[in-house]
């Protein structure tokens, strides 16, 4: 049996899958500690969870397992001095915020982004390393690692990232497949200071120590993996063959599976490498099921009722919500503005509307920008959907008429699953999901409409 371990932003997921079905799972939290732009997470207590999650798997499960992979948030950095490392940076620290802008506007910015195909924003490690460079608070011999390779260390003994991660740094080139020297001397860093590489499908014996801690198998082999981010979108294609997915969780994005490496350095999608002439590309929205949740306890009647009462709602409001305009950038945004500046508000508001035309106007809006997404990426055939948004199927019909596209809801769009894939180098399949969501004629007219002129008022 093949355990996967998803290290996310809020949780730490454990799946035991057998031929590619999961027997068993269960998941840990991770807290984040925010002050101000700072947000970082505990290496220590990500152990801890780690050994507990492992410890606490059902013994007839557990001495069934033969190899574990490990998938990780992309954008972690962790300073180690001497040996030890405690704060995780994760994607959502902003410190690197004012650096960022400054640095967006130079000719390196393009340049840099074309050999990685990460985005030049404050999430990335590269934006964070920056930002700690311009204020002297590491010296030289610091190291730098993330989440993969603390996993990995505590897993293996050994400190390694894979090429999937990796490319999510800023730091990586993806034509040469190692660290980037040209953007290691514009950090003053050298490779030393970083982790090894890998291939996400490289093989690493369990530690002695942490299969005696654990109650496994002494035999086992840890598999590096990829990014959560990569897998997921990796899992959808093995299981359907649709190589396009839209995960709506808290944040939100947009991927495509493609033999080729795709860039727009203009409006800068990102592309992530997953295995050898495959990656994915793909564009990250901040505001997704966070915008629904805080309209949920901001405006409707009863949140407790909320999902319950959504089809009343649109019933009493009409595509366009009677000219009301909700631009959801109550988080920032990522694509395709890249900026922490931008802010979310209603437009056109006045006395004739009511809640339910508030209400559908925050759905319209973040599915209207999901909508850019879906142009940057140019996704044109059907698409895969994931995630806690699609709660009613109310939901997925009103993404399929915005998108305008055939959205196919599935389950296996999970880290999870593409680890088991990259472990047993899955074939493709074909089997489409038995829930499907096909655009109505007359609704994504109404859309398409609605979508030319949607986001061209002035924004705050």
């Amino acid at each position: 049996m093949f355990l996967g371990i998803d290290i996310g932003t809020t949780a730490i997921k454990f799946g035991i899958i057998e031929e590619r079905k999961i027997i068993y799972t269960h998941s840990l939290p991770i807290t984040t500690h925010r002050h101000g732009l700072k947000q970082t997470q505990s290496a220590s207590e990500i152990k801890s969870q780690l050994i507990a999650g492992v410890t606490m798997l059902p013994d007839e499960w557990k001495t069934a397992i033969t190899a574990i992979g490990l998938s990780t948030a992309m954008h972690s950095l962790m300073p180690v001095v001497g040996d030890e490392g405690e704060d995780v940076y994760i994607w959502s620290d902003n410190q690197a915020s004012e650096v960022m802008t400054a640095f967006r506007k130079t000719e390196l910015a393009a340049d840099f982004y074309q050999e990685t195909g990460t985005p030049i924003h404050a999430m990335s490690p590269f934006a964070k390393l920056a930002y700690f460079q311009s204020n002297h608070s590491f010296d030289k011999n610091t190291k730098w690692y993330g989440l993969k390779e603390l996993a990995m260390e505590l897993f293996t003994g050994e400190v390694y990232i894979d090429y999937s991660t990796a490319s999510a740094t800023g730091l990586f080139s993806l034509k040469e497949k190692q660290w980037s020297q040209k953007i290691l001397n514009y950090l003053s860093l050298s490779k030393a200071q970083l982790a090894p590489l890998c291939a996400p499908t490289d093989r690493f014996l369990i530690a002695k120590e942490m299969a005696e801690r654990c109650g496994l198998s002494p035999t086992i082999e840890v598999m590096c993996g990829a990014s959560d981010g990569c897998l997921a979108a990796y899992a959808g294609y093995i299981s359907t063959g649709i190589r396009n997915s839209l995960t709506i969780g808290t944040s939100a994005a947009v991927r495509k599976v493609s033999e080729t490496a795709v860039f727009d350095r203009q409006k800068q999608n990102f592309c992530y490498y997953l295995q050898e002439e495959l990656f994915v590309v793909g564009a990250p929205s901040n505001n997704g099921g966070c915008v629904l949740e805080w309209a949920k306890e901001t405006l409707a009647e009863d949140p407790d009722a909320f999902y319950y009462s959504l089809p009343h709602v649109m019933e009493e409001s009409p595509i366009g919500s009677k000219g009301l305009r909700f631009y959801p950038y109550l988080n920032g945004e990522r694509a395709p503005f890249w900026s922490n500046d931008i802010t979310g508000g209603f437009s056109g508001l006045t006395l004739k509307h009511n809640r339910s035309d508030m209400l559908r106007a925050v759905i319209e809006g973040m599915l209207m920008n999901i909508g850019l997404l879906k142009e940057m990426v140019q996704l044109e055939e059907a698409v895969t959907i994931s995630g806690g948004f699609f709660q009613t199927k109310l939901l997925g019909q009103m993404t399929a008429d915005v998108l305008g596209l055939t959205c196919y809801l599935s389950e296996e769009n999970e880290p999870i699953f593409g680890l088991y894939d990259l472990y047993r180098h899955s074939a493709v399949g074909n089997e489409q999901p038995s829930e499907k969501f096909i655009p109505d004629s007359q609704s994504q007219e109404g859309y398409q409409e609605l979508a030319i002129h949607y986001f061209d008022a002035e924004r705050n």
